[in-house]
C-alpha cells in the first residue's frame, strides 16, 4: 500500500517541474492525477513555460507508475475553465482528496511592467485561490490542500532601493505572501470539517524558473549578460546550508506528506523546503 492509496489528486502546473514531481510521487505512492496546465508561454514572462508535450511527458510518467491520469490544458486565472478541468477528472477518477495548487511564474523584467505584475498576481495568487475554490464543494473531511508558496515570502521588509524598478518580481513576491496569508485563513476556517490547508515553501529549485536569463539577471547583477555558469557561484546565498539549490523531488516528498494521511493533524502550516533560507532573514520568535 502507497502512502496515499486510492487518493485522487488535482494539480495544477502539472507539465513539468515541481508540478510533475509532485504528480509521479504521488502516483508512486498510489494516487491517481488529475494534471492540468496552460501548456503556453505569456508575453511578460521571460523564459518558456510547459508545452502540451511536456504535459504528455507527465501523463507518461504517471502511467509509468500504474496509476490513471486525466490532463487537460487549461488557464489557472480562468475560474470556470478550471472547474471544467476539475470536473471532467473526477467524473473519470470518482473524487478528489487532494488539492496541489501549483501552477506558477516568475515575470522578472517582463513588459510592460505592469503588465508583468498583473501576469504574476493573477497567476501565482488568483490561480492558487481559483484551483481551491473550485475544489472545495469536491472535498470531504480528510481532505488535504497544498499550495506552493516560496522562501521570497519570507524576504518581506528588505530595503528596496529602487521601488517600482521590476514590477513582475515584485508581484511574484507580493503573490506569494498574500497566498501564505490566503492558506492560513482557509486552514482555520476548514479546520472544524477536518479539512486541512498548507503551504509549501521551496527555496532555489532546479527548474525552468531558477533556470533562466531573468534569474541569473537577479543573482548577478553587475553582468549586462550573465549565463547559468556565472550565476551558479551566487545562487547559495539565498541559502544557509552551502548548496546552490533544492531539487524539485525534495519538495515532492513533501507534498506527499502533506497529502497523506499520516499529516491528518497537520493545518494551516507554512513549511519551508528552502536549505534554511529562512534563518538568513530572521531570528527565531514564537
Amino acid at each position: 500500500m502507497g502512502r496515499v492509496e486510492g487518493k485522487v489528486a488535482f494539480i495544477t502546473g502539472a507539465a513539468r517541474g515541481q508540478g510533475r514531481s509532485h504528480a509521479v510521487r504521488l502516483a508512486e505512492e498510489g494516487a491517481d492525477i488529475i494534471a492540468v496546465d496552460l501548456c503556453g508561454d505569456l508575453a511578460t514572462n521571460l523564459y518558456p513555460l510547459g508545452t502540451p508535450e511536456d504535459l504528455r511527458e507527465t501523463v507518461r510518467l504517471v502511467e509509468e507508475q500504474g496509476r490513471r491520469i486525466v490532463a487537460v490544458q487549461a488557464d489557472v486565472r480562468e475560474r470556470a475553465r478550471l472547474a471544467a478541468a476539475l470536473e471532467q477528472g473526477i467524473a473519470e477518477l470518482g473524487g478528489l482528496d487532494v488539492v496541489v495548487a501549483n501552477a506558477g511564474i516568475s515575470p522578472m523584467g517582463g513588459r510592460p511592467p505592469m503588465q508583468a505584475w498583473a501576469d504574476a498576481v493573477d497567476t501565482d495568487l488568483v490561480g492558487v485561490i481559483n484551483a481551491v475554490h473550485v475544489s472545495l464543494p469536491h472535498l470531504t473531511e480528510g481532505g488535504s490542500i497544498i499550495a506552493t508558496g516560496s522562501a521570497a515570502a519570507f524576504m518581506v521588509g528588505m530595503q528596496i532601493a529602487e521601488p517600482g524598478r521590476d514590477p513582475g518580481g515584485a508581484g511574484y513576491q507580493y503573490a506569494k505572501v498574500a497566498l501564505s496569508h490566503f492558506v492560513h485563513e482557509l486552514a482555520r476556517n476548514l479546520a472544524p470539517r477536518q479539512i486541512r490547508a498548507n503551504v509549501v515553501h521551496p527555496t532555489n529549485c532546479n527548474t525552468g524558473m531558477l533556470n533562466s536569463d531573468p534569474m541569473y539577471k537577479a543573482f548577478r547583477p553587475d553582468l549586462e549578460n550573465p549565463t547559468r555558469e556565472d550565476a551558479l557561484p551566487a545562487f547559495p546565498a539565498q541559502q544557509a546550508m552551502p548548496i546552490p539549490y533544492i531539487e524539485p523531488v525534495d519538495v515532492s516528498h513533501a507534498v506527499v506528506y502533506l497529502a497523506s494521511d499520516e499529516s491528518r493533524y497537520v493545518t494551516g502550516l507554512q513549511l519551508r523546503v528552502d536549505a534554511g533560507s529562512y534563518l538568513k532573514f530572521h531570528d527565531f520568535h514564537a
